[in-house]
This record gives structure tokens, C-alpha cells and sequence, in this order.
């Protein structure tokens, strides 16, 4: 008998991303900043992703919104929305 594969493929490669080592509970966390602070970090220390920290970083955190849908509270939305615009101005990029 072969075990039944895992349909959660989003949750692999939120925790396995192959272009960056993720904190454990990163999009967990209650503050924008301090999502956005480690995002930004683990892209900085990243050599697999191949395109910019910046990129790296808003990709996973969009990633991370769009496959999590309807299953996001309106508040958690809200802090992950706002760590977006932190994330932008942690790289001198303005909204």
C-alpha cells in the first residue's frame, strides 16, 4: 500500500519554498512589521531565489493571501495587506 499524497501542496511549499528558508510561524504572527521584517530576511540571506530580495519576499507573502482565501479572517487579511506596505518600505519602495 502506497501512502496517500498530501493535497495541501500550498502549505509544501510554504513550508519547503525552494528560493527561501521561511521562520517557522511567519505568517502567523500578529504584527505587519515583524512579517514583513522576516520575509525580508530570509530573502536577503536566500542564494537559490532568482529575482530580486524584494521580489522574492512579496511573491511568498502573495503567495501565501492568494491560496490561503477565503480561509483568512478579515483581521489576519488586514495584517498581511499592511505587511505588504511594510515590506515595501523596508526597500525604499513606496506604495
Amino acid at each position: 500500500m502506497s501512502k496517500k499524497k498530501s493535497k495541501k501542496w500550498s502549505k509544501r511549499v510554504t513550508d519547503n519554498s525552494d528560493a527561501l528558508d521561511l521562520d517557522q510561524g511567519v505568517f502567523k504572527q500578529r504584527s505587519a512589521k515583524k512579517i514583513a521584517d522576516s520575509l525580508k530576511q530570509s530573502a536577503e540571506q536566500s542564494h537559490r531565489r532568482k529575482a530580486s530580495p524584494f521580489q522574492s519576499a512579496m511573491s511568498m507573502l502573495n503567495f501565501y493571501i492568494n491560496r490561503a482565501g477565503d480561509q483568512l479572517s478579515k483581521s489576519r487579511r488586514t495584517t498581511l495587506e499592511k505587511a505588504k506596505t511594510e515590506l515595501r518600505k523596508d526597500f525604499g519602495r513606496e506604495p
